[in-house]
């Protein structure tokens, strides 16, 4: 029997929702942070609270005499119900299954806990940008965020961007606070053999060429500026057949959207496919000529580590943590540069060598983002937060 070094509980209930629009990245996190814990130090055991509908991934060696699935029957789907159980629920939970420590995976713990907390705060989009949420959403991050930092012991941030945005914004000490970032599943995000790409490309009646952007249609990301740009593009260089594909479900405020296609005139060269399903992305990245991502504001930037990963050339905003997924393995553009994204547009398709160039630094630069990794240094966390007490 190994030494156990404490118990810690996960409340998972997310994983038990549909992965759209806004919490697929944050699906992602916990779903490949449970894979991985177990390994990372199996003297620690866990118990995952979940909900109905979304088995918990199954691990490597260890991982069943590590780790206790919990699921509740209560429809946490729903998210006010959700939000009913982590408060309600959850502490009575925590207390029956002898939790020395929580990790809250995404912004909120309980009000009232019997052990202490750990947070990850994967941004603080709805304090820089409350206008662009919708009320409720945004009164209820606000206030349970802020709530469940002042209690937390530590608070995990996905980007040392989002670090200082929690020492500004929330006024949490800066000592407390511990980066540990996203990693990508390099199993399914790599190139493709060329006719597996073909195919798929044929099967969705994709262009040869194309520009793509995965996100959600809501305001941060910033999707006027790139149809402006796109716009440009075609002004300027009307010789290159090239469609721009915005894939993502759609999240708020997303009507003027379409109507801007229409005012510029690239119904014929924009497409909207909607929410790309888990398991086609990576054909996506492959498929497409370059990946476009101009969001004004991310707390880390999962697509572009995903595009890189792929080897697809990359094009993002300067802003917020984006630099930092990106680093010198693609081209960087002020997010309200129209006129500088469609020269970088322009740029990368005209040089192929430019493209064969950035492909290669960007794979290099996903390798260094692995999931194992991200659970080794969450378990760092974890000891500073149980030898903090």
């Amino acid at each position: 029997m190994p030494d156990m070094r404490g118990h810690v509980g996960l409340n998972a209930q997310l994983l038990s929702g549909q992965a759209g629009y806004r919490s697929a990245g944050i699906h992602g996190y916990i779903y490949h942070l449970l894979h991985h814990l177990p390994q990372a130090d199996p003297t620690f055991r866990y118990t995952v609270f979940t909900g109905r509908g979304r088995p918990v991934p199954s691990g490597g060696p260890g991982r069943q005499a590590t780790l206790t699935v919990r699921a509740t029957r209560w429809p946490t789907e729903r998210p006010l119900v959700r939000i009913l159980w982590e408060q309600v629920a959850q502490p009575w939970a925590l207390r029956q299954a002898r939790v020395d420590l929580l990790h809250a995976l995404a912004f909120v713990a309980p009000l009232w806990s019997p052990c202490p907390t750990v947070v990850t705060v994967h941004d603080l989009s709805f304090l820089r940008f409350p206008e662009r949420f919708r009320p409720a959403n945004r009164l209820y991050l606000t206030w349970m965020t802020r709530l469940s930092a002042r209690r937390a012991r530590r608070i995990i941030a996905v980007s040392h961007y989002t670090r200082t945005e929690v020492v500004r914004l929330l006024g949490f000490p800066e000592e407390r606070v511990d980066v540990v970032v996203h990693g990508v599943d390099h199993t399914r995000f790599h190139p493709y053999p060329p006719a597996q790409v073909a195919a798929f490309r044929q099967a969705r009646g994709l262009p040869d060429r194309f520009i793509l952007f995965v996100g959600t249609l809501e305001p941060r990301k910033n999707l006027p500026t790139l149809l402006r740009a796109f716009a440009r593009l075609r002004e300027q260089h009307p010789e290159e057949e090239v469609t721009l594909v915005i894939a993502g479900g759609k999240g708020w405020y997303y009507d003027p959207l379409f109507a801007q296609v229409r005012a510029l005139g690239l119904s014929d060269r924009v497409r909207f496919p909607g929410f790309v399903p888990d398991e086609e992305l990576p054909l996506w990245y492959n498929a497409a000529t370059l990946f476009v991502y101009p969001s004004l504001y991310e707390g880390f930037g999962m697509p572009l580590l995903e595009a890189m990963a792929c080897g697809t050339p990359v094009i993002a905003a300067r802003s917020s943590a984006l630099p930092e997924v990106v680093g010198e393995a693609g081209l960087l553009v002020p997010p309200d540069d129209a006129e500088g994204l469609a020269g970088a547009m322009a740029r990368l398709l005209k040089d192929e060598a430019l493209r064969l160039h950035l492909r290669e630094r960007g794979r290099a630069q996903a390798a260094r983002f692995t999931w194992a990794q991200t659970a080794s240094q969450t378990v760092v966390v974890y000891r500073r937060a149980l030898q903090d007490g």
